[in-house]
């Protein structure tokens, strides 16, 4: 009995520290990937700003090649929302609400996912003229990992995870567009 008795004090003192030091760990994450493109601002950014368009250069739309689409309100203006819903675990359910553009400069969304977890982050896509005909496009997600789950921020290697997706992305969107 004395051993179960200080076998339960040593998981509860685990425990407790993992709180405690949960309670002092970050919980917000930020992930940014940037390319050069060899087109002008313009275009580049008119391109972007559909999410019709995104659809075709983002690694996790072309994980499901049968992943389910749904577009409500005007594409490239504030209030469009762009829906998915795929039985591939990387890809879930979720939707994209473009909330605020700066035009010609940056697209800011709203990212609510539904499977295979629940979870909002923000995102955005940036433009920014190098030289005439280059533009420097910026792509980036943000969020927060609650308490006490964000004890495992450290050890999720969210830029990676996420800047790797960003990045392939952003090299389909130049293919795309060169």
């Amino acid at each position: 009995m004395k051993i179960i008795k200080k076998i339960l004090i040593v998981l509860i003192l685990i425990f407790a520290v993992i709180l405690i030091a949960a309670f002092f760990m970050p919980k917000n994450y930020a992930v940014e990937r940037e390319i050069t493109i060899n087109k002008p601002v313009d275009s580049v950014f008119n391109y972007v700003r559909s999410l019709k368009n995104q659809n075709d250069f983002s690694v996790w739309a072309n994980l499901d090649p049968k992943m389910k689409s749904t577009f409500s309100g005007t594409d490239g203006q504030v209030g469009s929302i762009s829906a998915w819903e795929s039985e591939v675990e990387n890809v879930g359910s979720g939707e994209q609400e473009i909330t605020k553009i700066t035009e010609g400069k940056r697209i800011d969304f709203a990212l609510r996912f539904k499977e295979p977890m629940n979870d909002t982050a923000e995102g955005f896509m940036s433009t920014e003229t190098v030289s005439g005909n280059q533009t420097k496009v910026k792509w980036g997600i943000n969020g927060v990992i609650p308490y006490p789950m964000n004890i495992m921020l450290p050890f999720m290697k969210m830029d990676e995870m996420i800047g790797n997706d960003l990045q392939k992305g952003l090299e389909n969107l130049k293919k795309k567009l060169e």
